[in-house]
């Protein structure tokens, strides 16, 4: 019985000590007292609602997929893999993907969104701000309130015209702040 029970004390403190990783904060009380930095510059018509509280950095690198539609390119989906934003051996925590979705690699929680702001950049395509739609799971996603895509460099589509049902993908990268409502 003492081993079941320091068995679940084990997991739980591993389980806690994981999610303080995906998010950059630390554990302990000392947390609750010290405001995370995203330390990228956010623009006016980016920023988050009073209420909400950052609780994720995260680094991401992938492709904006587009499909050739009536001629012209046209976004199909975003395929990135993002990492805890210090962290430099860029050890994959979550994936993103159509939807937008984004899914914990570690715990299975996800997060949906849709875009409520845009903020454009010449050269690469434009930051955004986004609104949960739905969350699953009790891990580092779950009550996802608001997202940013934010330091955006390339994934613009291509300025050539397209034939039929032509793909390409285009090499981005990007850094999401995840939000939660403040308690």
């Amino acid at each position: 019985m003492k081993l079941a029970k320091r068995l679940v004390l084990t997991t739980t403190a591993l389980a806690t000590v994981t999610a303080a990783t995906l998010v950059g904060a630390t554990v302990g009380p000392a947390a609750a007292s010290q405001p995370a930095r995203t330390g990228v510059e956010v623009p006016d018509a980016l920023k988050v609602p009073d209420g909400n509280r950052l609780t994720g950095v995260f680094s991401a690198e992938g492709v904006q997929t587009y499909t050739c539609t009536d001629g012209a390119w046209k976004l199909l989906e975003p395929a990135a893999t993002l990492w805890a934003k210090k962290d430099h051996s860029r050890r994959t925590v979550a994936l993103h993907s159509r939807g937008p979705v984004w899914v914990s690699t570690v715990d299975g929680s996800a997060v949906n969104a849709a875009a409520v702001a845009t903020s454009p950049k010449a050269g690469t395509i434009p930051e955004l701000l986004l609104k949960s739609t739905a969350t699953r799971g009790t891990g580092v996603f779950a009550d996802v309130s608001y997202i940013q895509r934010l330091n955006t460099r390339g994934g613009v589509a291509p300025t050539t015209a397209c034939t039929g049902t032509d793909q390409t993908s285009v090499p981005y990268s990007a850094t999401y702040t995840f939000y939660k409502p403040a308690k």
